[in-house]
C-alpha cells in the first residue's frame, strides 16, 4: 500500500451558541470543515480558505489555536498520514459566497447546537477538537 503523507487545516466555527458542521452524505459523515495546506500558505491561511470553499462562509476571523492532531487511515488503496492544524474561528458576518459545483453537491452545510454538532461528528479526533473549540470559547456542553 502506498504512502501518502500531507498536512491539513480546518477549524471550529462558532456563532451565537451553534457551530457550522458539514453533511457529507456520500460517505456517511459529519465533519469540520478543513482541506490540503497549498504550498507556501499558512495553516490558519488554509482553515479560512477551506472553510469557505466547503461551505461558503469566508467571512471569518481566527480566535485561537486548538492544536495540531495526527491522523492515518487507508483509503483507495493508498495508506495516508495527516496532520491536521486546527482553529477556532468566528463570523465577521454571516454571508455565503458561490462555492465550487463540486463542494456544493458534496458538502451541506449546517448551523447546529453545540451540543448536537459535537455529538454528530462522525470522528472522535473532530469530536475532540470540537471539545477545545468549546473551551476556547468558554462555552461548555449543556449535562
Amino acid at each position: 500500500m502506498a504512502l501518502k503523507e500531507y498536512s491539513a487545516a480546518g477549524g471550529v466555527v462558532i456563532h451565537e451558541g451553534r457551530m457550522l458542521v458539514l453533511d457529507r452524505p456520500s460517505r456517511n459523515e459529519v465533519r469540520l470543515p478543513k482541506g490540503h495546506i497549498d504550498p507556501g500558505e499558512l495553516p490558519e491561511e488554509t482553515a479560512i480558505r477551506e472553510t469557505e470553499e466547503e461551505s461558503g462562509y469566508g467571512d471569518l476571523e481566527i480566535v485561537a489555536a486548538l492544536g495540531t492532531q495526527f491522523v492515518e487511515f487507508d483509503l483507495k488503496g493508498h495508506h495516508y498520514r495527516r496532520t491536521e492544524h486546527y482553529f477556532l474561528m468566528r463570523p465577521r458576518s454571516l454571508v455565503v459566497s458561490p462555492r465550487s459545483k463540486q463542494d456544493a453537491a458534496q458538502f451541506f452545510p449546517q448551523w447546529l447546537p453545540v451540543a448536537e454538532a459535537v455529538a454528530l461528528l462522525t470522528f472522535s479526533g473532530e469530536q475532540e477538537v470540537a471539545h477545545r473549540g468549546l473551551a476556547a470559547a468558554g462555552l461548555d456542553l449543556p449535562a
